[in-house]
């Protein structure tokens, strides 16, 4: 099939949506599709790959990638809004000349881009599949950007409804999300949860870590949903912790980075920016146990990718979140870890301590996490799961039954599991 891939982040951007987008789109062309994306020029998490004024082409990891130019900016709500209505405006002027694809994945954020999906799925009668990544109407209201009064929440609450209704297929990457969006009306039949791709290499098989001091490793965006001034506190407030001599490495960029690096009193909490290649491979090798931490006053609106790339690493992980989320779910349900509760981070420094001193229970929680994300992460399965949804669609736009076979005589249909 032909497929476009629109979305407003893509590699070499080193974290967030990028890189899973990035390795979608290669494993749907591993199995044969032709994949063209249309991205924004790379902006994230800082713009630091300069500005472009127009339109250009690149081919990425093999991968043809046409970049749209934007006002790049994160310094403010309105800087934000500015630069994601600069990439709707370019999206919606190249739209036409895109060519026509069997199938268009628009991947969100970008939010108001999805107008522009509606608008070219209706005029030029192409099914489009909305990959859901964040529900930003939930986010923006919970994180105080926009308030329940505003006309502008008012609106976006209609376009994401109507969205809903447009996309021939919703695929959610959590339960949680599909049970949000069924709950505001969407069509169940026409959602499916594919976890997200591991977008680091899978480790052939978890290895112990054999740095000394133990080192608690957090990866990804530093924003306002992790709560990780609570978590740098609450590491350094532990003398069992300090006893141990264990380091905190906090790796990544965000919008709160400099609030959380006015939290460090000690040089155990180390915050070296954002690392990729080599660098990255080696903070994962060398760390003990992964954090991933959401706030627990906050719906839930994402699920950080930082989990997938841990346990396909093989990488214990300690959770502080609120105990009915989706992470809490899949580290109990793996057994990948354990999970504290958000709302007393002296509690994820009291399990911190105990697990960096019980490396057997250490090495159960590595292989565990190695096993589930092999089932449900990898970049193989998630594209072909991806694949039946595809040719579900294509299927049903072109008349033809929705469990059509592909040539090796396989079913293309969803399967049941992934509903």
């Amino acid at each position: 099939m032909r497929l476009q891939l629109w979305s407003y982040n893509y590699a070499p951007e080193p974290q967030g949506i990028a890189p899973l987008s990035a390795t979608l789109a290669r494993g749907l062309q591993a199995l044969g599709h032709e994949v063209d994306v249309v991205a924004a020029h790379p902006h994230y998490p800082e713009p630091v790959w300069g500005v472009r004024l127009r339109p250009y082409r690149e081919l990425h990891d093999g991968v043809r990638v046409l970049r749209l130019p934007l006002w790049a900016g994160r310094q403010s709500g309105l800087a934000r809004i500015r630069q994601e209505l600069s990439f709707t405006s370019a999206l919606a002027i190249a739209a036409p000349f895109l060519g026509r694809p069997d199938a268009l994945i628009a991947v969100t954020p970008s939010f108001p881009a999805l107008g522009v999906a509606m608008t070219a799925s209706r005029l030029r009668r192409i099914p489009w599949v909305m990959w859901l990544q964040d529900i930003v109407t939930d986010g923006a209201a919970a994180t105080g950007e926009l308030t329940e009064t505003s006309a502008a929440l008012r609106l976006s609450r209609r376009l994401e409804i109507a969205a809903y209704a447009s996309a021939a297929h919703v695929v959610t990457v959590s339960d949680a999300f599909r049970d949000n969006l069924i709950a505001k009306g969407a069509d169940a039949s026409r959602i499916t949860r594919i976890f997200n791709p591991a977008s680091q290499a899978m480790a052939d098989a978890p290895r112990p870590p054999t740095t000394v001091p133990p080192r608690i490793l957090v990866l990804g965006n530093i924003g306002h949903t992790q709560g990780l001034d609570g978590i740098i506190e609450a590491f350094q407030d532990a003398p069992e912790l300090a006893r141990l001599g264990a380091e905190l490495h906090v790796i990544g960029a965000g919008v709160v980075a400099e609030r959380a690096r006015a939290r460090i009193r000690t040089p155990r909490v180390r915050m070296p920016g954002v690392l990729t290649g080599d660098a990255l491979l080696d903070a994962l090798r060398s760390a003990h146990v992964g954090v991933v931490s959401q706030r627990p006053d906050l719906p839930e609106f994402n699920l950080p990718s930082k989990l997938m790339t841990y346990m396909a690493c093989g990488l214990p992980v300690l959770a502080s979140v609120a105990d009915g989320s989706e992470v809490a779910r899949i580290v109990r349900e793996s057994g990948a870890g354990w999970v504290t509760d958000a709302g007393d981070p002296a509690r994820f420094a009291a399990a911190a301590a105990s697990v960096l001193q019980d490396p057997e229970a250490l090495a159960r929680a590595a292989a565990a996490a190695r096993r589930f994300a092999d089932e449900q992460f990898s970049p193989e399965r998630v594209a072909a799961r991806f694949d039946a949804v595809l040719r579900d669609v294509v299927g049903r736009s072109n008349g033809r039954a929705p469990h059509d076979r592909d040539r090796a005589g396989r079913s293309t249909g969803v399967p049941s599991s992934d509903r």
